[in-house]
């Protein structure tokens, strides 16, 4: 019997890819997301194309009882659950004291809690069997910092670390714990992402100036060269889970994180001098 792969964030960029990618491999899929309407469209689209076989459904990650409801119907419809693919995230940009608490407290929600709620509702069946594999899909603002992105890299830091230490504990129960860690991702990364600053040192106007630059250059960044597309990062994924890789930066940002870690004074001074 075909394995089972439950993924978050799966309506659209790097989940819908993986949907695709895993269901080319064999999977049946449970999937999740907050928007009902794209959620039901890429499930159409994994049965029409690929004739997969596909669970939707819509959850908000942030509410525990909506993931255990997900988890409860997957294991209702499978039977089990083979690979927990957290990726459901969203990005923050903007000076320190110019974001409220509000917006690190919703960052922190989706891109730690959720992650958290998620593998706290699956781990049971998980360690039950003996078998399994949590694919939690990071940063490289988990691995470096970045200016101005403090928020973002305080959640995705937090999920390195969630990561790295289930993965000592849960290992020699047989379940496999994985970080993979793309750079930029060119996908709908801009309408999920959060630009707005509060008035904590600046006038309104002033704040809407901020926020409208930091779009204004995270949308730069996404044309970049040194871009990953969704399908790469679904196939690191797919390559991470079928080899039972334990870590993998995605694309050009493992040269980012690699000249990093070697050289933390020089690659800092050259964050610090980044245009803003």
């Amino acid at each position: 019997m075909a394995d089972v792969v439950l993924i978050t964030g799966a309506s659209e960029g790097i989940g819908r890819a993986t949907a695709f990618t895993f269901a080319r491999g064999g999977y049946r899929l449970a999937l999740a997301a907050r928007t009902a309407e794209t959620l039901k469209q890429t499930a159409i689209d994994l049965e029409q194309s690929l004739n997969a076989e596909v669970l939707a459904v819509p959850t908000d990650v942030t509410q525990p009882e909506q993931v255990q409801n997900l988890v409860e119907r997957t294991l209702e419809r499978y039977g089990r659950i083979d690979c927990l693919i957290n990726n459901a995230g969203i990005c923050m940009s903007g000076p320190f004291l110019q974001t409220t608490l509000e917006h690190w407290q919703a960052l922190m929600a989706v891109n730690f809690w959720g992650y958290l709620h998620t593998i706290r509702a699956v781990l049971p069946d998980m360690l039950k069997r003996k078998k399994g594999q949590i694919i939690n899909v990071g940063s490289i603002g988990g691995k470096m910092p970045l200016p101005q992105m403090s928020a973002y890299c305080a959640s995705k830091y937090a999920v390195s670390g969630l990561t790295e230490a289930l993965r000592l504990e849960l290992q020699p129960q047989g379940i496999q714990v994985i970080g993979v860690h793309p750079g930029i991702v060119s996908s709908n990364f801009l309408k999920r992402a959060i630009f707005e600053v509060g008035p904590a040192s600046s006038p309104d106007s002033q704040a809407q100036t901020s926020g409208g630059k930091a779009r204004e250059q995270m949308q730069q960044a996404l044309e970049s060269f040194w871009v990953s597309q969704p399908e790469e990062v679904a196939e690191a994924i797919w390559d991470a889970a079928r080899q039972s890789k334990s870590e993998v930066v995605v694309g050009m940002a493992q040269w980012a994180v690699g000249a990093y870690t070697l050289f933390p004074g020089w690659v800092g001074s050259l964050l610090q001098n980044v245009p803003r």
